[in-house]
């Protein structure tokens, strides 16, 4: 028997390996079923290149565990070790076999996965000592033990084994009891090994019979060793494409469409991406495509291979050429995965670029499930804008699908304001916004229904893109505002009757923390409505925005604006005006005779002091002033009050408040009922 130390500058490497080398102790697993297989391709490569004579057999890994002896093995039938290969890549760490191999045989070993040189030594994080038995491919070569407690020490001594391979046989520790559990590893190699290019066994196949779950004593292969994405796409049908999408996900409905990655220059890169059913739901699953290296796979985070809006797809991507650290869990980046992630962009635009040319009738009916994931990707990715905005799709309230430059054709004549801006009307409710829509419609308008989550966003990426253009929801102003033309329309009330009337009407309008109230008149036409409420296109799009956090969350925290716009040529407006003028004309005279007069005082009073200096000033003169102040804020409080009292008086006033609120879905509880008990006593 043969002794010695581990080729380490550190007898802490154990300990290092253990808690800091792998995050995930489960690793373990995937590493020494990765060598293992590495195992049975070096002999196949040996074989193809004619280094090899004997009989292949059937090149398999199989794993089983011994719950009592405390065990878990991973055996292989490939190329083995000798006495002198086991004291090299096992003792030396520097050395790693994979690499080796690969400098002699990069031209056919593209199989070979290990690549890191420590992936054996993950089993120290599970095992308090590991063994390794092992059989050379080379007649003659006596068998080897090498054993280790996890201290640098290790022994190595002749064995006696009868097949050609490599046994690994972890004597797991006590924390990590937890694998010695069927359900368990079967778990963990489904998930590292479902698709290696060698059967992996795993215990028995089991069958109904005679009311129980019986042995069949046939090897239960736990993997898939063709995986769809490693066939041609020319030997595939849509219904293969399908079948390997359920492999993946069981449970997922079925995809809308694939693209088949295959590249072999400037790198390696194959894979198959599916296009799930997104709908308007954020709740975005950004851990469906799983990474793989040649096979094996490595993570499902694949936030660092390719562009943020790309995680929204399900699928698989396998590559060589993307480096990975020892652990095989995270990405690093250099050049390589900056050139993948942009091919990988490249190609999802260029499959939706096809769909849509070759059958945009499908491409129509199947984007609602494709708007999130397109519109995420113009708002966050440049070089994806560029290709989508050819294919993205907008829909107007009657159905018809449109790109960007159609729609702009169709409305140019009729929706180009006097400032020669090109302007997009939209809804993001239909139904609670239909008074706003129809108003649109009946002006010889068209409007699109932005009813998505990303919409806002998207709409200030288009209009940062074109100056020219700008959209506008239907509910932001009154019709007449949101596209301005060159007519207008003369006023039948004085600005006096107008500000009296704005008056009248706010003193009926509460407002509330969540809500603020502002009364403006408008002169409309007589068919207008009397009384419209509105909200700020700005400010509304900022509180959009707001729920998706960043520098926007302030905006999420003030109440919402609304401006409640009277039609100062509404014949019921033009009505309670009269009404007014009826009951209140001589106070109202008097009033405002009194207010300019003191206006006009005030604003002599504060040009002859804003010519002297403050000292010079007199005690007098400012209290006159003050005075004057007072006075004006008394007569306007008076005027004030009589307007609210003339608002609170007739339920004209009220009832065309509510009618208001109820066309905008804001009259609720008390109010509503209120509403409607008024109602049935004007009828």
């Amino acid at each position: 028997m043969e002794k010695g130390k581990i080729g380490v500058t550190t007898e802490n490497i154990f300990p290092i390996i253990k808690k800091f080398l792998y995050s995930d102790h489960e690793i373990f697993l995937r590493e020494l079923v990765s060598n293992a297989t590495d195992a049975t391709q070096k002999l196949k490569t040996l074989a193809s290149a004619g280094d090899f004579k004997g009989e292949l057999g059937e090149l398999k890994v199989s794993i089983s565990f011994d719950h009592q002896k405390k065990t878990i093995t991973v055996s292989d039938n490939g190329i083995g070790m000798s006495a002198e290969e086991i004291d090299k890549y096992l003792n030396q760490i520097a050395f790693s076999s994979a690499n080796e191999f690969l400098d002699k045989y990069k031209d056919q070993a593209s199989a070979i996965i290990g690549q890191f040189g420590l992936g054996f030594y993950s089993s120290f994080m599970v095992s308090d000592k590991v063994e390794v038995r092992s059989k050379s491919y080379i007649d003659g070569v006596p068998a080897v033990k090498w054993t280790c407690d996890g201290s640098p020490e290790y022994s190595i001594e002749e064995t006696d084994k009868a097949e050609r391979g490599t046994d690994v046989i972890l004597h797991i520790d006590k924390d990590s009891k937890e694998f010695l559990d069927e359900q368990r590893l079967e778990t963990l190699l489904k998930k590292y090994c479902s698709f290696l290019p060698v059967p992996v066994h795993f215990g028995n196949e089991k069958e109904w019979k005679d009311g129980k779950m019986a042995d069949t004593g046939k090897p239960k292969v736990i993997n898939n060793t063709h995986p769809a994405w490693t066939v041609k796409p020319s030997e595939l049908k849509d219904e293969d494409y399908t079948k390997f999408y359920h492999e993946l996900y069981p449970m997922g409905e079925d995809p809308l469409f694939h693209i088949h990655l295959n590249v072999d220059y400037p790198f390696k890169l194959t894979g198959i991406l599916y296009f799930p059913k997104i709908r308007n739901n954020f709740e975005i699953q950004k851990n469906k495509i799983q990474l793989y290296c040649n096979q094996v796979f490595v993570t499902d985070s694949v936030e660092g291979i390719v562009p943020d809006f790309l995680t929204l797809l399900h699928g698989v991507i396998d590559s060589p050429d993307i480096p990975l650290n020892v652990s095989r869990s995270y990405l690093q980046s250099d050049s390589n995965v900056k050139k993948i992630s942009s091919h990988i962009t490249k190609k999802v635009a260029d499959r939706l670029a096809d769909i849509f040319k070759k059958d945009r009738e499908n491409f129509e009916k199947k984007w609602d499930d494709l708007k999130l994931f397109i519109e995420y990707g113009m708002i966050t990715e440049e070089k994806f804008y560029e290709k989508a905005s050819k294919f993205t799709l907008f829909k107007n309230t009657q159905g018809k699908y449109f790109t960007l430059e159609e729609y702009n054709v169709f409305i140019k004549e009729n929706q180009t304001d006097k400032d020669k801006a090109l302007v997009h009307l939209y809804t993001t409710d239909p139904v609670a916004q239909h008074t706003y829509v129809a108003k649109a419609v009946e002006k010889g308008y068209d409007v699109l229904v932005l009813d998505g989550q990303l919409d806002t966003h998207l709409i200030n990426t288009l209009e940062s893109k074109d100056q020219g253009s700008r959209f506008v929801r239907v509910d932001s102003d009154v019709i007449e505002n949101l596209i301005k033309k060159e007519e207008t329309h003369t006023s039948k009330l004085s600005k006096t009757q107008s500000d009296d009337l704005a008056q009248v009407f706010r003193s009926q309008v509460s407002d509330s923390d969540k809500a603020r109230f502002q009364v403006r008149a408008e002169s409309l036409g007589e068919n207008d409505l009397p009384l419209v409420i509105t909200q700020s296109e700005f400010m509304r799009r900022m509180k959009d925005m707001a729920q998706f956090g960043g520098g926007y969350s302030f905006y999420g925290e003030m109440p919402d604006s609304f401006d409640l716009v009277l039609n100062t040529n509404h014949p019921l407006v033009v009505t309670l005006s009269g009404d007014l003028d009826k009951e209140h004309a001589d106070e109202l005279k008097k009033n405002n005779s009194g207010i300019e007069k003191t206006r006009v005082e005030i604003e002599f009073m504060e040009k002859e002091q804003g010519k002297k200096k403050p000292e010079e000033i007199s005690t007098f003169e400012k209290d006159d002033l003050e005075r004057l102040r007072g006075e004006m804020k008394q007569l306007e409080e008076k005027r004030k009050t009589l307007l609210a009292a003339f608002g609170g008086e007739h339920q004209a006033v009220r009832q065309l408040v509510d009618l208001a609120m109820l066309a905008n879905n804001m009259l609720k509880g008390e109010a509503l009922s209120s509403f409607v008990k008024r109602s049935i006593s004007l009828l």
